[in-house]
């Protein structure tokens, strides 16, 4: 039986394929990466897995650069991030119109947290990511992906140039912010941005898809087929039969939707706004490789 290198993280979603209560018709192996961003580098560099977990930034970076991955219509994370973006506390509380000519740390400029926290600055305070200088700790995983001008690097803790004044905010995802005592939210009222940004767009951003080696699906498209069912079946037996509403239901989801679509066309947007990339990408041509060779479970 073929054996696949399938690169999960463990979500309530994945944990029926990981574990083997979903059955598919080939083997698995399932290496343990944590966190999972450490697998998108070697993903897109090296093609290391069969199958992977990908950020929306990464994938973007990398359809533009020619890498031969293909996305699966299937979400595997996504948050609001009005919350991910903190400042120091006790210092007094600036306003996101004040980052104009500041200085904002961001893991890498490439990171999708920072996508969507750019893209929120600039659609609802007006500052865009050209306003800003970004200081990274790390480069794009896609190699030779381009970073505007506005960008600078630092070898320091980006909490740290934080706490020292060295920065004005950074940019973390809300869990990790919550865990460094003295950080505070930038966007005060988080909250009713946040259900005021699901009203206007009906859906909350996305992070990271699954996407597979292009020669794989081209060579045994039964066997991505068979990945593909496993990870839809996760989905469906993680969903509670009485919905609570929560942004993991929001999110997580397979199949393409117009909602997909929609959510990734604004991904794109924001992408080209912030010279993530160059092209002007189109959403549905993300998946027409899957469309050719899998389709429907």
């Amino acid at each position: 039986m073929t054996r696949l290198t399938v690169a999960l993280r463990r979500y309530p979603h994945t944990e029926p394929l990981l574990d083997g209560t979903v059955k598919v018709a080939c083997d698995l192996d399932f290496p343990e990466i944590e966190p999972i961003h450490r697998a998108f580098a070697p993903m897109v560099r090296e093609l290391r897995y069969d199958v992977s977990e990908l950020a929306i930034a990464t994938l973007l970076q990398a359809v533009e650069a020619g890498v031969p991955v293909a996305a699966l219509p299937v979400v595997l994370h996504g948050n609001f991030h009005h919350k991910s973006i903190s400042v120091w506390g006790g210092k007094g509380q600036l306003r996101p119109e004040d980052l104009r000519g500041r200085r904002v740390g961001v893991r890498a400029y490439s990171q999708t947290t920072g996508l969507w926290v750019r893209g929120v600055l600039s659609d609802t305070y007006g500052v865009r990511s050209q306003d800003v200088t970004w200081v990274t700790r790390e480069g794009a995983h896609v190699d030779g992906a381009p970073e505007p001008s506005n960008v600078e690097h630092t070898s320091r803790p980006l909490v740290d140039a934080l706490r020292d004044d060295e920065l004005s905010a950074v940019v973390m995802g809300a869990r990790s912010a919550d865990h460094v005592d003295g950080l505070v939210p930038l966007i005060t009222d988080w909250k009713a941005q946040q259900a005021r940004f699901l009203e206007d767009h009906g859906w909350a951003p996305i992070n990271h898809l699954a996407v597979v080696r292009k020669d794989l699906l081209e060579s045994r498209p039964d066997l991505v087929r068979e990945v593909y069912r496993g990870l839809c079946a996760g989905i469906d037996a993680a969903r509670p039969v009485e919905p609570t509403g929560s942004t993991r239901e929001l999110v997580v989801q397979h199949g393409i939707s117009d909602t997909l679509l929609a959510t990734l066309q604004t991904a794109i947007r924001y992408a080209r706004e912030q010279e993530v990339i160059k092209d002007d990408l189109d959403a549905a041509d993300l998946f027409a490789d899957f469309n050719r060779y899998v389709g429907r479970p």
